[in-house]
């Protein structure tokens, strides 16, 4: 019997006390610092950047069309020439306020018309329907051209580029070329004029209807920006096409507007079928702008997945903290298995290395060597021992003592010795 298998024969019968495992997968606070610092550094990073590109661009989309404001894409300054040439400016945000000042002395200019609601689309068209005014819309789409413009077809939006009149209207003559494009429009049983044609249909459309007054489609509302107004003839144009009557009405179409949420400027729609369509989605509420920053943030997590993702493979051995000699490590097993009384556990592997050692000796193959079939005959003939005997000592029953174990060990050192002298 071997060293190994007598320190866990004299574990199992030498009571000891049971030691407290001293390991912990826990972290320790600098242990979590440096796997988490990467991350938190790119999302540092991350928030960094979407905080200064937030601040750059803050002003990019404020007062978007708005004649009070002085940014890029604001378009006081076209508001100021109005007032120059004596037109009135009046800035409204609801429907109500809208359509109450509609009249033949007054232009009535909406700057997005797609963000009213069908019952809005309505109640504005019925408002301003016969009034002798002219109502402008900027870049209309199919949303809303059919409630607003009926009997106008609106085909995809072009790019925006210098563009020649192309047309009769007096307006666009005298403004010459122009920056317009975007939606494009047609009409073929009402009477219309078409200007600044790309690729063959009007991107501007003006709906002459004398008793009723005249509407016109702008398909791009970019002539009125700030910094676009002194290009080519887009001062002359806006000029002429919101100058025409004494006052102005610049309708800021607003989400907050009682009338969006289905009282339509006090107009009655209860009992129209289809006012469930005045109900936009909540994703259709939500700006452009955050739909594509949830798009960046989701992608810079799937890249920090990737990126964490990359270190896991396969188990990788550590050097051990200290250097655990053998027969500790025996000595250790057999105190577990003492105090779980696994006699049966301690029994088969006494035997299972007998077994190992006694095969080569006797030639069986190690293949072979747990094999009753294969084993028991081959020791037999170095062995003239009883085959019952041997096989109860090789491959028999489980101590039912700490003392029939022991006996068992020696018997299995005694037998293992004899077979090595033979």
């Amino acid at each position: 019997m071997t060293a190994t298998a007598k320190s866990a024969t004299a574990a199992s019968r030498t009571p000891t006390a049971d030691p407290t495992p001293s390991t912990s997968e826990s972290l320790t606070p600098r242990q979590f610092w440096t796997r988490t610092r990467g991350l938190l550094l790119a999302l540092l990073l991350l928030v960094t950047a979407a905080v200064a590109l937030a601040a750059t661009r803050s002003g990019d989309q404020h007062g978007r069309l708005d004649p009070r404001s002085a940014d890029r894409y604001g378009s006081r300054a076209v508001a100021e020439l109005l007032k120059d040439r004596g037109v009135s400016l009046r800035v409204v945000t609801t429907l109500r306020a809208a359509t109450s000042e509609a009249g033949s002395d007054t232009t009535l200019l909406v700057t997005a018309p797609n963000l009213l609601t069908p019952a809005q689309q309505r109640a504005f068209h019925a408002a301003t329907t016969d009034t002798g005014g002219r109502t402008v819309l900027l870049a209309a789409g199919p949303h809303s051209v059919g409630a607003l413009a009926p009997g106008v077809s609106v085909r995809s939006s072009g790019p925006v580029s210098t563009r020649a009149p192309q047309c009769s209207l007096a307006a666009a003559r005298q403004a010459g070329e122009a920056e317009t494009g975007g939606f494009r429009y047609t009409s073929e049983r009402l009477p219309t004029l078409g200007c600044y044609p790309a690729d063959g249909l009007p991107s501007m459309l003006m709906l002459t209807q004398s008793a009723s007054g005249d509407t016109v489609l702008l398909g791009s509302p970019g002539l009125l920006y700030n910094d676009r107004l002194d290009h080519e003839g887009n001062a002359a144009l806006a000029l002429q096409l919101l100058g025409s009557r004494p006052h102005l009405v610049w309708y800021l179409p607003s989400l907050s507007d009682p009338s969006a949420a289905g009282s339509s400027g006090g107009q009655d729609d209860s009992t129209d079928g289809d006012s469930a369509e005045g109900h936009s989605s909540f994703t259709d509420l939500i700006p452009s702008g955050w739909l594509w920053g949830t798009v960046q943030l989701a992608l810079a997590a799937v890249l920090a997945a990737i990126w964490r993702a990359r270190r896991l493979g396969p188990v990788v051995a550590e050097r051990l903290p200290v250097a655990i000699r053998a027969s500790e490590s025996t000595e250790g097993r057999a105190r577990l298995q003492r105090k779980a009384n696994a006699r049966d556990r301690a029994a088969a592997s006494l035997r299972h290395a007998t077994r190992t050692r006694i095969a080569p000796l006797v030639g069986v193959s190690p293949r072979d060597a747990h094999s009753p079939a294969s084993l028991l005959p081959a020791v037999s003939v170095r062995r003239s021992t009883d085959d019952a005997d041997l096989h109860e000592l090789l491959f028999g029953s489980v101590p039912s003592d700490d003392a029939a174990l022991v006996l068992l060990a020696d018997q299995l050192d005694t037998f293992e010795r004899e077979v090595r002298t033979s």
